[in-house]
């Protein structure tokens, strides 16, 4: 890097499991975001064809914060996550000479190895500033068709409260205390793995009276099961909402997407901060989520790990580049992944990583030089039979009063439910091949609801060839990393 060159503050605004549809400036009547809108209008590119590398949070989080895809070094369960010796994105940024502060969950790093080497502050709010929403689940019974469905609803916060003090807030408040706060002598990092949109369906006032539900899109109904994966049955049958009328289901979805609502205004007063302290120009902005959320389609809530439905896999991801580099606002239908991510922001901070990885930065893109970038993108989860280490049992998901028993309970079976899978999807079409049950195929134009596996359609035969020898290329391209550093031979 020349003398010359400044290195841009970067924010990491990562909400968790906010599905990609629900954003206003992308034509969901329903969302309420003005603070995304007005920024993409302005100051940033939207990428309406986003999508995440696994559809659960460890899995995703390990990938994008490495440029890996879960397969390179077995990131593929919630309980697998990045040890010291492997490279980390804010690693490399403390290296570089960032200052880095982190404020919010983990889900990324082995928590025994502590956070020293990846950010200089781990932000921990006062007790007395955060509390955690509970314990008004509103769940009922076993029998119930609410014990797991996570939704609660209007939360109540006291008279004198503008809003429900949990660790979000209390995030987002530490975020804009060190923005006013700042080094005068580093480069800033800040990454905000904030809990919202994740379930419970749970929010305060303003916010959860703000969205009409007559607004809401249509739902993706229960399609006829067969050719779906059993993964989805599964859940289905234990999760127990056969029942739910779509009032009901607008009240979960109208919840869920007022909990995004309250995440915009969070956003908007981050950004508001930098304007204030003179830094936003210099500032490199990221707004993605790690992976999406059913929100009632197909008669489900929550996600799963080795399902790939646009609901899950696609996701918001929003980029504002710092003073110098070219910009043109507004969306792009562009194919990106989340592995892009870490290819971004070391071009933009010119550094030099010093390992391989997959992504590929997406500044040309974002300044409007180019309209394409990936020509299909790719999401993988699952185990093999017999890989028990890989099937996530915990006391936790094993308790059938665990909201998560549903999804714990048919993940540790060793029939085909939690079978290995991988995705690979290109504007048109989305084929998973499944190891041990019935691969899929969809044609996304006509069925952009994925309620008919077409996977043995005559018609599609050609297509599906192409499917499988790009997917086949994405493995021989990206199956190992090979260190930089080489051995010396005696």
């Amino acid at each position: 890097m020349t003398a010359k060159m400044k290195r841009p503050h970067i924010i990491l605004f990562n909400p968790d499991q906010w599905r990609g549809d629900v954003l206003g400036h992308l034509r969901n009547p329903a969302a309420r975001t003005p603070n995304l809108d007005q920024f993409v209008a302005e100051d940033a590119v939207s990428f309406s064809h986003a999508f995440c590398q696994n559809p659960v949070c460890t899995p995703s989080r390990c990938s994008f914060m490495t440029g890996w895809y879960p397969h390179v070094r077995g990131h593929r369960t919630m309980y697998h996550m990045l040890k010291p010796d492997e490279p980390m994105l804010l690693k490399k940024l403390k290296e570089a000479g960032y200052y880095v502060w982190w404020g919010g969950k983990n889900d990324l790093i082995d928590p025994e190895s502590g956070y020293d080497e990846y950010c200089d502050v781990k932000h921990v709010p006062p007790d007395s500033t955060a509390r955690m929403f509970g314990p008004d689940w509103r769940r009922g019974e076993p029998h119930e068709d609410t014990f797991y469905s996570f939704y609660v609803g209007n939360i109540e916060k006291a008279s004198e409260e503008t809003h429900y003090p949990d660790s979000d807030w209390a995030h987002i408040h530490g975020a804009i205390d060190l923005i006013h706060n700042a080094p005068s002598d580093q480069p800033i990092c800040i990454y905000l793995p904030i809990l919202y949109p994740h379930p419970p369906y749970a929010v305060e006032e303003p916010w959860y009276s703000s969205i009409n539900r007559s607004l809401l899109p249509p739902r993706v109904s229960e399609p006829s099961w067969e050719g779906k994966p059993s993964m989805l049955t599964g859940l289905r049958d234990k999760m127990q909402l056969n029942g739910w009328t779509e009032q009901r289901w607008d009240e979960l979805r109208a919840t869920y997407y007022a909990m995004c609502a309250r995440v915009d205004e969070q956003f908007g007063l981050l950004v508001q901060a930098l304007k204030d302290t003179g830094i936003y120009e210099d500032t490199a902005i990221f707004f993605f989520s790690d992976h999406g959320d059913f929100t009632g389609d197909y008669g489900l809530v929550e996600k799963t790990q080795n399902t790939f439905e646009d609901c899950l896999t696609r996701v918001p991801f929003i980029v504002k580049p710092p003073a110098g580099q070219p910009l043109k606002p507004g969306i792009s239908d562009a194919m990106i992944e989340l592995v892009d991510l870490c290819a971004t922001i070391y071009d933009f901070a010119d550094i030099d990583e010093g390992y391989t990885h997959f992504g590929r930065s997406l500044r040309d893109v974002i300044g409007g030089q180019l309209t394409e970038h990936r020509d299909a993108v790719f999401s993988e989860g699952g185990r093999m039979r017999g890989e028990f280490h890989c099937n996530e049992s915990t006391p936790f998901n094993e308790d059938r009063n665990s909201l998560y028993w549903p999804r714990g309970e048919t993940q540790r079976s060793e029939g085909p439910e939690h079978t290995k899978a991988t995705m690979i999807r290109t504007i048109r079409f989305k084929y998973v091949r499944r190891f041990d049950e019935q691969d899929e195929l969809y044609d996304l134009v006509q069925d952009p609801g994925e309620t008919h596996n077409r996977i043995n359609d005559p018609s599609l035969s050609q297509e599906l060839l192409q499917l499988k020898e790009r997917m086949l290329d994405f493995y021989q391209e990206t199956c190992d990393i090979v260190p930089h550093q080489r051995a010396q031979r005696e």
